[in-house]
């Protein structure tokens, strides 16, 4: 194992590697999980043997059609082994991305090495079929949380009587209160409490104005209202309480009732928002509140549900709805927990998913937010010999983006720590168990290939740059770890020799010096740790 090091330039980072001693040792790094998924591409116009094949055709052709694998017009595919057909349909659910993330996670659990050919037939026959209800579920529980969102900020606009826009619905939470803010039909109240929000700087403070804080805020403004005409008019401010208790209701059902519809009796106010309640938030308390007031023959308790009932029974409907995402929420993060751990190469992740999970619901929300998952991503790696123990791969953008081994303090200049910082991303190649390591600070640059030398580069969207960026997590070579073997240049792992970084293979005979064979897979062998900038 060879030792390398760098200040600020390459010239001196050479000076100082050609004097460092060759260390032999290696030392067993414990607690990073061998990645599970070591699966690779089926060779491009292979048909495997009967051997392979323990499924139907039937079998095959309904396993397509859960991510939508035309088999008519390619008929090829059912040709192939079943681990290989397996892989044809890894392909398809990845392009559909978070659509069939379970799908796509369950095929690359059985094209690990591990696998049996009774668990490559047991998934094209049955496991692709559950994968693929998880992946439903999923779809229906964003489908269901975001038209919740819109429907709240819809009940926003109604209470205050701001007229509604498909623009306004569709803005962010944070750009949605800013207009109602800004907007002459927001009261002295809603300002502040929508101020007050905005200031917290958290997705959980907006989604609490949208869903109650800005209709609790304008009843403080109406009331506030009615006082002072209260002095004036006693007649006329108990005509306009009366007006807004309608008024809130109806926002409550996401209704905007009309001049005639405010003229009817209580009872057959409540009667008409009944009829108007689409069928499916029939089933809501809010809806059998209304049925119980209406079924009632006193007209004290159609006025009760009118001022507070239905807004007690709005509160159980958003306690309810609250939980079922908080749920939904905690059973996501147990996934991406699951997967992180299977493959080893996200550490920070799955420890990030154990912390949110163990805090509130809100900490589960926030981890689950996509500017989160992706800092969660963020590893450091190192080489595993303990002779190496505080030395990291770091890219120098003096240098060009170089990219080799130096010591990097964890709590060093922030600059180098995030030159020492990779985010775990999925490969740029679109191969399973393959990742590609992103610079968390240069957009769009990752580790990848000059030759066989490793440096940082700027994705130039070519095919050659999305497998030279790729790089596929293999078991430990030696010891425990993990080893990364490129997608573009099979057999080939990243390895650093005398403190550079190359696609290296045991080879002394290949020509170049670091592919010689001493120290090899120890070489080749890296400790993923804790991100140096997080």
């Amino acid at each position: 194992m060879h030792k390398g090091s760098s200040t600020s330039s390459a010239r001196t980072r050479t000076f100082i590697t050609r004097g460092i001693v060759t260390a032999t040792a290696l030392a067993a790094v414990g607690g990073i999980a061998a990645p599970a998924t070591t699966a690779v591409a089926a060779p491009a116009g292979e048909v495997s043997t009967a051997a392979g094949i323990g499924t139907s055709e039937e079998q095959r052709v309904t396993a397509a059609s859960v991510v939508g694998l035309d088999v008519t017009n390619n008929p090829e595919v059912l040709l192939l082994s079943d681990r290989d057909f397996i892989f044809a349909l890894w392909e398809k659910a990845n392009g559909a991305g978070a659509d069939q993330e379970a799908v796509r996670q369950a095929a690359e659990e059985v094209m690990s090495p591990d696998a049996t050919a009774e668990d490559h037939i047991r998934f094209i026959t049955t496991g692709i079929r559950e994968a693929n209800e998880l992946d439903q579920q999923r779809k229906q529980d964003r489908a269901a949380i975001e038209r919740e969102a819109r429907e709240a900020k819809a009940r926003v606009l109604i209470a205050l009587g701001i007229p509604s826009s498909p623009e306004l619905l569709g803005l962010s939470d944070d750009n949605f209160i800013r207009q109602v803010m800004k907007h002459a039909a927001a009261g002295p109240e809603v300002r502040a409490a929508a101020a007050r929000a905005l200031a917290e700087d958290d997705a959980a403070v907006w989604q609490e104005f949208i869903g109650n804080g800005a209709r609790e805020a304008h009843k403080r403004d109406r009331e506030n209202e009615l006082k002072e005409l209260e002095e004036k008019d006693r007649q006329e401010a108990q005509r306009r309480k009366e007006q807004s208790a309608r008024e809130n209701t109806a926002a409550l059902f996401g209704i905007t009732p009309s001049e005639a519809m405010m003229r009817l009796s209580d009872d057959n106010f409540i009667r008409e928002l009944i009829r108007l309640t689409p069928a499916g938030a029939q089933g809501t308390e809010l809806f059998a509140a209304a049925q119980k007031a209406l079924n009632s023959s006193a007209t004290a308790d159609w006025s009760a549900f009118l001022h507070t009932g239905a807004e007690q029974a709005f509160k159980r409907d958003d306690d309810n709805r609250r939980k079922k995402i908080a749920q939904a929420n905690r059973e996501l993060a147990t996934r991406i927990q699951a997967a992180a751990q299977k493959t080893g190469v996200r550490p920070h992740l799955v420890a990030a998913a154990k912390k949110a999970l163990a805090g509130s619901d809100a900490d589960v929300a926030a981890f689950l937010r996509e500017d989160s998952l992706y800092r969660a991503k963020r590893q450091s790696l190192a080489p595993s010999s303990a002779k190496l123990s505080g030395w990291y791969v770091r890219q120098s953008s003096v240098d060009g983006g170089e990219a080799f081994l130096a010591p990097v303090d964890a709590k060093g200049k922030q600059s180098d720590r995030e030159d020492a910082t990779w985010v775990v991303v999925d490969g740029l190649a679109a191969q399973p168990g393959c990742y590609s390591f992103k610079s968390p600070t240069k957009a769009g640059h990752y580790l990848t290939l000059n030759g066989l030398k490793v440096k940082m580069a700027a994705d130039d969207g070519s095919a050659k740059f999305r497998k030279d960026a790729t790089w596929c997590a293999r078991k430990a070579l030696t010891g425990s770890g993990t080893s990364f073997e490129s997608a573009g240049n099979k057999g080939r792992y990243l390895r650093h020799f005398w403190g550079d970084l190359y696609a290296a293979k045991k080879d002394d005979k290949s020509g170049h010096r670091f592919d010689r064979s001493k120290d090899f897979a120890q070489d080749a062998t890296w400790k993923i740790s804790t991100p140096l900038a997080r």
